[in-house]
């Protein structure tokens, strides 16, 4: 049988400013887009992209029910890092159980930005 469902492939974060906000993602993630035009700009982060649309209406106060994280090696090194770019507290880094650290931030958009660190996590392709 066939798998049907792939696997993540792009998170979107909505933003009011794009040429901003592409200027503050190409630093948090030391990347530049790959992909850049007025109605998306697009970023490759590990395999996975990561998207910017713009939003016709700004807005900060975002829905906090769905987080994609974001894997990297030193979570409280990568979470000071994106503090000092202008990110803003969230949540602190903490042990969920397993040796696993989880974390999240806000952008200058109020968009979540989730950090994890999980040692057990393999992709597969």
């Amino acid at each position: 049988m066939t798998q049907k469902i792939l696997g993540l492939r792009t998170a979107i974060y909505k933003v009011s400013n794009i040429d901003a906000a592409k200027k503050w993602f190409a630093q948090v993630f030391q990347t530049e887009p790959y992909f850049d035009e007025p109605f998306y700009v697009g970023f490759e982060i590990g395999g996975y992209e990561l998207g910017l649309q713009p939003e016709s209406e700004p807005n900060l106060d975002k829905a906090e029910s769905v987080v994609t994280y974001w894997g990297v090696n030193d979570i409280n090194k990568e979470y000071d890092r994106i503090k000092d770019l202008g990110g803003k507290e969230h949540e602190n880094p903490k042990d969920v159980g397993g040796g696993i650290m989880v974390a999240t931030l806000k952008d200058p958009w109020g968009n979540i930005i989730g950090l994890i660190h999980n040692p057990h996590f393999k992709i597969n392709n």
